[in-house]
């Protein structure tokens, strides 16, 4: 039986892509088609698959990043094991702006006593939040979300993570905003693409802050240990929804 939970994070930060994608494929299923060739049903429920692509990351010279290429060939060939995959909306996300530049998390944040880590570092928390309203079932297309922080009003889309106890780290994105409150935080309904992996009880929290993703790598792909001179390289690595 695969194993959801507990998988190591992919460091996106240390290998610096240049260019990203994400999206969800394969949102319904065609139940065929009639004699003048239009399809008589679609099933939307339980159908898409979230898909992420890490482009062009920057490896110049011999550092650790070629190790952590290795690394990541080494347990992700074969696509039996499985990785946490950040979706990167720190620019577009619904959050404060601090010093000049949105944060989806505030840093530095000391003990009960005021005092730092040895190193002078602090906690940190995520600036923006939800948590699940009500008991949502498995496949649902549509969750209420109270949310906390938010800087602007849901509005067009947005990505935001869940951590299911069975499945893990799931994404997703709504696609129309069915109730919203009459300021930027409170009650939101949202319809969602893809459909909840897993039943989500109330007061469930909901991360708007670097959604995640339990992943693996796509079919037919590996991750090849490949340089240039200097030991310069521009991997790229693409990623699908575990299932």
């Amino acid at each position: 039986m695969a194993v959801y939970i507990n998988q190591p994070d992919f460091p996106v930060d240390f290998l610096r892509p240049t260019r990203a994608l994400f999206d969800v494929q394969g949102s319904s299923v065609d139940g065929g088609v009639n004699g003048v060739g239009d399809a008589i049903e679609i099933g939307t429920s339980g159908g898409g698959r979230v898909i992420a692509s890490y482009r062009e990351m920057v490896l110049e010279g011999p550092d650790e990043r070629h190790e952590i290429i290795n690394m990541l060939g080494a347990r992700l060939n074969g696509g039996m094991r499985f990785i946490v995959v950040p979706i990167v909306t720190d620019g577009v996300g619904p959050f404060p702006i601090i010093d000049g530049k949105r944060r989806p998390y505030v840093t530095g944040i000391p003990h009960s006593d005021g005092s730092l880590f040895s190193d002078g570092s602090g906690y940190s928390q995520a600036t923006v939040y939800g948590e699940a309203a009500n008991y949502t079932p498995l496949n649902a297309g549509i969750i209420s979300i109270d949310t906390v922080g938010l800087s602007r009003r849901l509005r067009h889309s947005d990505w935001f993570s869940i951590y299911h106890p069975t499945k893990g780290w799931r994404a997703y994105r709504y696609w129309d905003v069915l109730d919203a409150p009459s300021g930027n935080n409170g009650r939101y309904r949202l319809a969602i693409s893809p459909p909840l992996r897993e039943a989500v009880n109330t007061n469930t929290r909901i991360e708007f802050a670097r959604p995640r993703c339990v992943m693996k790598l796509a079919r037919g792909e590996t991750i090849p240990w490949e340089w240039e001179a200097n030991y310069s390289a521009r991997p790229t690595i693409n990623f699908v929804e575990a299932r």
